[in-house]
């Protein structure tokens, strides 16, 4: 547990405050208050109109922006003021789940403390359905546990979501991994058409939901519209071999939990390009499919 602790204490590619390290120095460590930052920095692009605020295709394409770096420089371009600050509305930096959980874990990894984003499906937003959602999790020393926190949900959103539970530790079985999604899919003890988002829902999302989190948990957090290796077959579920089945069924009960298998599943992803993020993936934007370099 020690090697994983350290290993996800410190920032990753997708995490490293790069040259605006120094905006992180004094931010509050304990949890609460750390939401409230990031509540304070950014809004939600599908929650915008909740709050009266009309969003322009500009804005809207902040949505693209994969590391915590470019994340910081936009926040201070939008307004200057210490991080601590809350932003007006229009102000905040426009994210989704995946930014909030992103820029969470990556001020807590600032401070060294243990902290991931996770991939995920939640329970809390449609009766009956497994919608696709990131959240985060901490390490909490005195309870020698990880406790998942969505730093997404504030104020209004709980009031509309009326969630039975405090989001700040949010129960596993109202946030199912994408591990154990395969396996509730595979078993049949879950259909796999209530797991994803809009129209874009089945096997196929729940596989491309598990690799972003194999990624996630080797600290390569990428948006929930790209693709690589096992999430992108051509020919969809019907052309995976039996031995992709059988690795997916591996790692899907790896990481199904609290992921404690650090070592192994740590393995896989640098041993097998078909968990591994590339240095060419493909984005699924809204005009359509294209190739992205990622700078290492």
């Amino acid at each position: 547990m020690t090697d994983s602790l350290e290993f996800y204490a410190a920032p990753g590619q997708m995490t490293d405050p790069g040259a605006l390290a120094h905006l992180l120095a004094d931010l509050p460590a304990d949890i609460p208050s750390l939401v409230r930052v990031v509540q304070g920095l950014m809004v939600h692009i599908f929650w915008a109109g909740r709050y009266g605020l009309k969003l322009d295709e500009t804005r809207q394409q902040e949505v693209q922006i994969r590391p915590l770096a470019a994340k910081l420089e936009r926040i201070v371009e939008l307004d200057p003021r210490p991080l601590t600050e809350p932003r007006d509305l229009e102000n905040r930096l426009v994210g989704n789940c995946r930014d909030f959980s992103v820029l969470f874990a990556g001020l807590l990894r600032a401070q060294g403390i243990p902290a991931r984003a996770r991939c995920r499906f939640g329970r809390y937003f449609l009766p009956d359905h497994y919608e696709d959602h990131w959240v985060g999790e901490v390490w909490n020393a005195v309870e020698r546990r990880w406790v998942l926190v969505d730093a997404q949900l504030d104020a209004l959103q709980q009031e509309v979501l009326k969630q039975p539970f405090d989001p700040l530790d949010v129960p596993r079985d109202q946030f199912i991994t994408g591990g154990r999604a395969w396996q509730l899919c595979r078993g049949g003890a879950a259909d796999p058409d209530a797991f994803g988002i809009a129209d874009m829902h089945g096997l196929w999302f729940v596989r491309g939901n598990l690799v972003r989190d194999v990624a996630a948990l080797n600290k390569m957090e990428l948006l929930p519209w790209d693709v690589w290796g096992i999430a992108h077959v051509e020919g969809g579920d019907e052309a995976l071999a039996p031995e992709d089945l059988a690795a997916l069924d591996e790692i899907a009960a790896l990481t199904a939990g609290d992921a404690a298998g650090f070592t192994r599943i740590q393995g896989l992803y640098e041993s097998d390009e078909r968990w591994r993020v590339p240095a060419i993936i493909t984005s699924f934007t809204s005009t359509g499919p294209i190739d992205v370099p990622l700078v290492t």
